[in-house]
């Protein structure tokens, strides 16, 4: 019995041999379109294209859709870029499209189309790979006819806008037979040169065939691989290039590219007057706020100056010192006052004042004080002490008699009648 294979495997095998093929794999269909849907939760397009003698079912999926410039309906031609497969579960042979436009513009669009296709597939296009221009170049280079408009234009503005700016030509054909490889040898002499800081590829306005030279895959490749920033300027505003896309800034008019890559010197001029007076604004209120720093500190070192500090403690201590001395001499005053009332007190305890308001000082023999009868004999000599001298007298007696007590005041304070003196 022969080997046999299932369906699935059939279908598989099928769809291998039909990604292995190249020319299925980067194809450009143009069709008509019948029974377009969009799913309305996937987002993914299905879709038939077809002619007058063939169909095939297509399927555009969302992420692509997304970049659809135009809304596909029934009965539009258009033009399908993709690769033919085959859906494995259903056995459909079907077109897996990338990009749709619509078709009308002629052969040459489509090579356009697909040229552009190519090179941005590559990474040509792509914004990370774009170079800024130099803000203030120094030297120009000039890609471009030394006959025609646009480098009389360039040249005008440019010497108009930075006369200092120095231009570079490197003369080329921007028609004819010739144009493409004169233009590309154009582009790598001034990317070898030193002297270039920027490289500018222009020229006038044309029909379409005469700018289709810019369209050229060598020129592309040559202006991407340029170390040096290129700015394209080719024809009018409306007209685009691959040249453009693959150059780093595109000016829509050679005018323009020109204003671009030089400033003008009068709005420099305006900006540094502007900075000028800012910084010296700037300036002006830094000083201010430093001066008044400044002050502060002044302020904060003159309170902790120790001559500052000296002359504050001085100050203070002539203060203490006159309270000081105030307070002495309240406190001497004070003090003379109960001396004083001191002195008058024991001047009336004193022994001579004593003698001198008429008291004596009675001694024995043995010069001990006499206070009492007891202490003195009939016959003995006694020495009596007065105000102006000493009297000797004799005992002939003693007579006890009842006196009164009288205190350190001199104030009689009780009677005692068993005090007795003797006279």
């Amino acid at each position: 019995m022969a080997e046999y294979i299932n369906v699935t495997t059939l279908n598989l095998l099928a769809k291998q041999v039909l990604e292995q093929c190249e020319p299925l794999n980067n194809l450009i269909v143009c069709g008509e379109v019948s029974n377009f849907t969009r799913h309305y939760k996937s987002g993914h397009c299905y879709f038939t294209l077809k002619d007058e003698n063939a169909a095939i079912k297509c399927v555009m999926f969302r992420d692509k859709a997304r970049l659809l410039g135009f809304a596909p309906e029934n009965g539009m031609l258009v033009l399908a870029y993709g690769r033919a497969t085959l859906y494995e579960r259903d056995g459909a042979f079907q077109l897996y499209c990338d990009y749709m436009r619509p078709f009308g513009a002629g052969a040459a669009q489509m090579a356009f189309d697909a040229l552009k296709k190519k090179l941005s597939a590559e990474g040509l296009f792509d914004a990370d790979h774009k170079r800024p221009l130099p803000p203030m170049p120094q030297c120009i280079g000039l890609v471009t006819s030394k006959t025609g408009a646009a480098l009389q234009d360039v040249i005008h503005i440019i010497t108009r806008r930075w006369p200092m700016v120095k231009l570079l030509l490197a003369p080329v054909s921007v028609q004819g037979l010739e144009a493409e490889k004169s233009i590309v040898d154009g582009i790598r002499r001034l990317d070898a040169d030193p002297r270039p800081d920027i490289i500018l590829i222009t020229r006038g306005g044309g029909s379409k065939e005469d700018l289709w030279v810019f369209n050229s895959e060598r020129i592309a490749r040559a202006a991407y691989a340029c170390k040096k920033p290129v700015v394209s300027a080719v024809g009018h505003e409306t007209d685009t290039t691959i040249a453009d896309y693959a150059a780093d800034l595109r000016a829509p008019t050679p005018s323009a590219a020109a204003e671009l890559a030089v400033f003008e010197i009068q709005d420099l001029l305006g900006r540094l007057e502007e900075y000028h007076a800012k910084l010296n604004r700037e300036l002006q209120q830094q000083i201010a706020q430093k001066r008044q720093g400044l002050k502060l500190y002044e302020n904060k070192l003159s309170y902790l100056n120790p001559k500052s500090q000296i002359e504050e403690k001085k100050q203070h201590y002539e203060s203490i010192q006159i309270r000081l001395e105030s307070a002495m001499k309240t406190r001497i005053l004070t003090s003379r006052q109960e001396l004083r009332l001191y002195i008058e007190r024991m001047k009336g305890l004193s022994p001579l004042d004593k003698l001198n308001q008429g008291f004596s000082y009675v001694e024995n023999e043995a010069h001990k004080a006499v206070t009492s009868i007891s202490q003195v004999k009939s016959g003995e000599t006694l020495l009596i002490q007065v105000s102006d001298g000493t009297i000797e007298a004799r005992s002939i007696g003693t007579k006890q008699v009842e006196r009164g007590v009288f205190d350190d005041t001199g104030f009689e304070t009780k009677r005692n009648t068993d005090d007795r003196r003797s006279f």
